[in-house]
């Protein structure tokens, strides 16, 4: 088995972006699509017709983002429509998933005092598949930033050069509305200087569906924001210091949605706040590879094998003060982590 996934590194205007991801890992791009209608149950025509309903939300929210999607067309030689779908694979067959753990930790939680975020990104085994770490460095004025994503999809967890990051957790129990999908967002939020500046794009720009957003900054700076197509609400944790979030909601604005949909998320939050009691003061990059390996609750422990057919397929910690975004292939229990510099 491969230990790393693939790393690309794609440069120039948003069209050239685009299309030299396209050209690199044109047989994953193919085999996405074909993963994206097994795993969500929906036919390949019907997902293609509800995608390019969300080119024109992409379009107005980030040309660039929408330029670069022509170019991966391109590139990898298939259909705008296939394209656009890797862009927005949960929107088009309306069915997000995830149970994923995320955390961010800074100043007096920290060895240093610097910044640490990341995750453990929980999926169907599948997408380990087709996962790629990408850097991309635009040509007109964009943040450079290195990301692990899928195969033809632009946008998900990462860092810039500012060190902002991004990570997230599924939120559930909503109506999907007409807007912007997450991953040209996710996108977008590496585009950013700030947490700051991140609040402020999320408050502007309504997603369609829900989920948490936990950021962190070169500055020092963390946040954790749940989104709903209504709005956003900020976690308001008692301790600065800290963010850590599972799949329920937690802010007052948004705590009567919760409806038990992975009933391991209480469990796993309390396991996750008990571990960084235990380290408080003294956490690195080592001690958070060990708190995503743990399996404490399995098979639905922070380490996920297999619970609501959700696998610990990657894990990803950023450290913003020494540019460098750590990415794991695998379970945190076995599997190998490389660090990429943005």
């Amino acid at each position: 088995m491969a230990s790393e996934f693939p790393y690309i590194e794609v440069s120039g205007s948003a069209f050239q972006l685009g299309y030299q991801h396209g050209k690199q890992v044109t047989p994953l791009i193919r085999k996405y699509l074909t993963w994206i209608p097994k795993l969500t149950g929906t036919e390949p025509k019907v997902l293609r017709a509800n995608a390019m309903r969300f080119l024109p939300y992409i379009q107005r929210f980030s040309p660039a983002y929408a330029e670069e999607i022509s170019g991966l067309a391109e590139g990898a030689g298939i259909p705008l429509p296939d394209a656009v779908l890797c862009q927005v694979r949960a929107e088009a067959a309306k069915r997000w998933d995830g149970g994923c753990t995320a955390f961010a930790l800074t100043r007096t939680a920290t060895s240093g005092g610097a910044v640490i975020a990341g995750q453990n990104q929980d999926l169907e085994l599948e997408y380990a598949d087709v996962g790629i770490v990408l850097r991309v460095i635009p040509n007109d004025g964009r943040p450079r930033a290195v990301m692990f994503t899928f195969a033809g999809q632009l946008g998900y967890a990462g860092m810039n050069q500012y060190g902002v990051s991004n990570f997230v957790n599924a939120l559930y129990n909503y109506r999907w509305a007409p807007g912007l999908p997450y991953y040209p967002i996710r996108r977008v939020l590496l585009e950013q200087r700030s947490v700051t500046q991140c609040i402020k794009l999320l408050r502007k720009h309504r997603a369609c569906s829900a989920s948490n957003l936990v950021l962190a900054d070169g500055k020092g700076d963390i946040g954790d924001i749940e989104s709903r197509p209504e709005g956003i609400a900020l976690c308001g944790d008692a301790n600065p210091n800290a963010r850590l979030h599972t799949n329920h909601y937690l802010t007052g604005k948004f705590t009567h949605f919760e409806d038990g949909t992975l009933p391991d998320s209480v469990q796993r939050l309390k396991r996750v706040e008990t571990l960084v009691q235990q380290s408080w003061g003294k956490i690195t990059v080592g001690t958070m590879k060990q708190l995503l390996a743990d399996h404490t609750g399995n098979p639905a422990g922070i380490c996920r094998h297999g619970a609501e057919h959700l696998h610990s397929i990657a894990g990803y910690i950023a450290e913003p003060a020494k540019e460098l975004l750590h990415v794991r292939h695998g379970y945190g229990c076995t599997g190998y982590w490389k660090a990429y510099r943005v």
